[in-house]
């Protein structure tokens, strides 16, 4: 048995991990799986370059910000990151505190985000910018989603960006949902699975064994939304009613987690010219943050 050491944020990749440790799929495949929470991007990149973790469960976003030296923390050496599996399209909605009707309501109010320059900012960035509102708002970096989350129920900030469970548990709490990313953005590339290239050299059929579990893993998922229900009811400290709703959300076949576990060209087009949009540096070569290497081996 071999442990692979693996953090996340707050989402729908913590599904499939509980999933499939409770129903030992990953120790079919040889792993032990050791999952830690990140409270916020900077920590998981600082983690994930020393070696913490061998793989992070992250918005891709974050594995280009570092590659290109763009971070919001400083890494020793270049970051040499690698994203190797894609999970969703980030789920992302607007979330705001009640009595605020729409994005262009947040003009003066105070807006949470994880990091500013890193993580799912430039798509909030870009959806109140649309709404001619973004420059007329204060930004305050939180951490990630599970912080924003608690900070948007305790009226810390008025608005902010949060994926699927957490949209729905804010929305339990009396929240409102302003707006849904890609249908402002368009196609969206959101949580990938991603180590440090050495790592893929050096763990390389760990990383295979990963992929087939966790594909495995959303199977049995598919087949029984009730268990998959409790499950996240258990993990993630959710009220069932809303665990259930989550499920329903996160096993989607169209908007949910993706079943083939690709990344989508279109979605990383996207986070390119976003990221090029707001740091001036275009960025064209989207191969340059990607390894399909792993995935076409677990998969054929």
């Amino acid at each position: 048995m071999q442990t692979l050491n693996v953090v996340a944020f707050a989402g729908a990749s913590n599904l499939a991990l509980w999933a499939g440790t409770k129903h030992g799929v990953f120790a079919r495949h040889g792993l032990e799986i050791a999952l830690s929470l990140t409270p916020n991007s900077k920590a998981m990149a600082s983690d994930l370059y020393a070696g913490r973790f061998d793989l992070a469960l992250t918005a891709v976003d974050n594995i280009v910000a570092y590659d290109e030296g763009q971070g919001e923390v400083e890494l020793p050496g270049p970051a040499d990151f690698v994203a190797w599996l894609g999970v969703d399209d980030g789920m992302l909605n607007v979330m705001a505190v009640p009595g605020i009707a729409d994005i262009a309501a947040l003009r003066g109010r105070r807006v949470a985000v994880d990091a500013m320059t890193t993580g799912f900012a430039f798509v909030l960035r870009e959806m109140l910018g649309r709404a001619g509102v973004a420059e007329a708002v204060e930004w305050v970096a939180v951490g990630g989603g599970a912080q924003r989350l608690a900070a948007l129920v305790e009226g810390a900030q008025e608005a902010t960006l949060l994926n699927t469970p957490l949209d729905l548990a804010a929305e339990a709490k009396g929240c409102l949902r302003l707006a849904r990313a890609q249908d402002v953005v368009g196609p969206y590339q959101g949580i990938v699975a991603a180590s440090r290239r050495g790592v893929l050299a050096e763990k390389r059929a760990a990383l295979v064994a990963f992929a087939r579990a966790f594909r495995e893993t959303l199977a049995l998922l598919d087949a029984d939304h009730a268990e998959a229900a409790a499950i996240l009811a258990e993990g993630a400290k959710m009220p069932p009613p809303v665990a259930a709703r989550a499920v329903t959300a996160l096993l989607d076949p169209v908007r949910g987690i993706t079943r083939d576990l690709s990344i989508s060209e279109a979605g990383l087009a996207t986070v390119l010219r976003l990221r090029s949009h707001f740091t001036g540096k275009a960025l064209t070569d989207p191969a340059r943050y990607l390894d399909p290497s792993i995935r076409a081996e677990a998969f054929g």
